[in-house]
Formats: C-alpha cells, sequence, structure tokens
C-alpha cells in the first residue's frame, strides 16, 4: 500500500506493452483498430472515455496536436502524438471510410461507423493481454498508469506527468511517485549486495575476471555486474 486508502498501480513492462499490440490481426480493420486504439491509450494515457469519444477534427495531423475535449472534470487539455502514431491514424482514417462507406467523426467506431462502446473496449484489452500471457489484471486504466510512469521516468517531472493525465491535483499523480521509489529500493539494494560480493571476492586472493558494477543503467541488468571483455 502507498500511504492509507490507495494501492499503488500496477503497470506493464515494456515487454508486456508490446506483447499485446501483436494479438490484434491488422488484416482486418477490426484488428487494425483495435490495434491502434492500444497504441493511442498506451501513447497518450487517455481514459477509456476519452479516447472512444475521440473525434478526427481533435487531431492536427500537420502538427500532431490531440486536443482532448471534455475529459475528466468537463476541463480540456493538449496532447501530441509522434510521427509514427500520425501515420498508422492517417491509415487508419483512410480504412475507415473504405469499410464504413463514409467518413465517421469518431475515430474508433464499429464497422457501420458507431462509436465504441466501453464495454467492449475493457473486454478487448483484457482478452489480448491474456492472450498474450500477462497474468497481471490488465484494463484500460492500467493502459494509462503505464503511460504515467513511463513519462515520469524519462522525464522526472512530475508537474508535467500531471498535465498529461489531467488531474486537477497534483497529489492524485504523486500515487506514481511511490513506483519509482520502490525501484530506486530494489536497485540500491541489489548494488550493495553486489558491491560487497565483489569486494569478498577481491579479498580472498582468487584470481577473478575482472568485474565492473553497472549502476544507474535502465533495464534489467541495473545494478548488476558484468564481466570485463
Amino acid at each position: 500500500m502507498a500511504g492509507r486508502g490507495f494501492k499503488i498501480p500496477e503497470v506493464l513492462t515494456r515487454e508486456e506493452q508490446e506483447a499485446p499490440l501483436r494479438q490484434p490481426n491488422p488484416r482486418y480493420p477490426t484488428g487494425e483498430r483495435n490495434r491502434l486504439l492500444l497504441r493511442v491509450m498506451l501513447d497518450t494515457g487517455l481514459r477509456l472515455s476519452e479516447a472512444i469519444n475521440l473525434r478526427w477534427r481533435d487531431l492536427d495531423f500537420l502538427t500532431g496536436r490531440l486536443h482532448v475535449k471534455q475529459g475528466k472534470g468537463a476541463k480540456d487539455r493538449v496532447l501530441w502524438v509522434g510521427d509514427e502514431l500520425q501515420e498508422l491514424l492517417r491509415r487508419w482514417r483512410e480504412r475507415q471510410a473504405e469499410v464504413v462507406g463514409w467518413a465517421p467523426e469518431h475515430v474508433f467506431t464499429t464497422l457501420d461507423g458507431k462509436p465504441l462502446q466501453p464495454r467492449y473496449v475493457q473486454y478487448m484489452v483484457k482478452r489480448y493481454a491474456q492472450r498474450a500471457g500477462i497474468t497481471k489484471n490488465v484494463h484500460p486504466h492500467t493502459l494509462r498508469h503505464t503511460f504515467a510512469i513511463d513519462l515520469l521516468r524519462e522525464t522526472r517531472n512530475m508537474r508535467l506527468v500531471q498535465k498529461a493525465l489531467g488531474h486537477a491535483n497534483l497529489a492524485t499523480t504523486q500515487i506514481y511517485t511511490h513506483i519509482v521509489d520502490e525501484e530506486l529500493e530494489a536497485a540500491l539494494k541489489s548494488f550493495r549486495e553486489t558491491a560487497r560480493i565483489t569486494i569478498e571476492k577481491r579479498s580472498t586472493g582468487k584470481k577473478e575476471t575482472p568485474v565492473v558494477a553497472m549502476v544507474g543503467q535502465h533495464g534489467d541488468n541495473a545494478g548488476g555486474v558484468r564481466a570485463a571483455a
């Protein structure tokens, strides 16, 4: 528990983020749509309601600007998407119009142009995660939590994360610091244990392969010991 009354959110690792994206078959319109929806939620942190209510007019393909209108608390905010995601959205817009037979207002629709229902997206996210072999309880908000912690790790800027998520209160955003703090604790404990083992080996006088303690690196090898080449 992080404090009293709320739990630390569960997030996906980099590998777990990629695995569900491989489940939809983009040969089919629904597969392309579903994979793009997962990408958008992972890359922007949109709430489920914001994602299914996203309209094409809210996207500026010249700048990558994404205008989230009437988010939680009836507040608007602005996000940006990268070039790769913009291109995927362009392709889907063309295919969507071909399949539906006209240009729908919403970005994510059924094959007859109606907006997706929340329950469908909830089931879809959970099903793809299970098919990918992920044992965590994955739901649409898991993707939002994952976006938030990845952005915090990258920027170390809590105010920026707050703005991206559309939180009115910084305290709501600060729950993600507990995840980063736990990662720091694990890395430091591992580092100390590794350093101690290294010193003990050197003190025995045995010839050992030279080692280098890797500190502060991203990935599973953080705080580990590697043999020098």
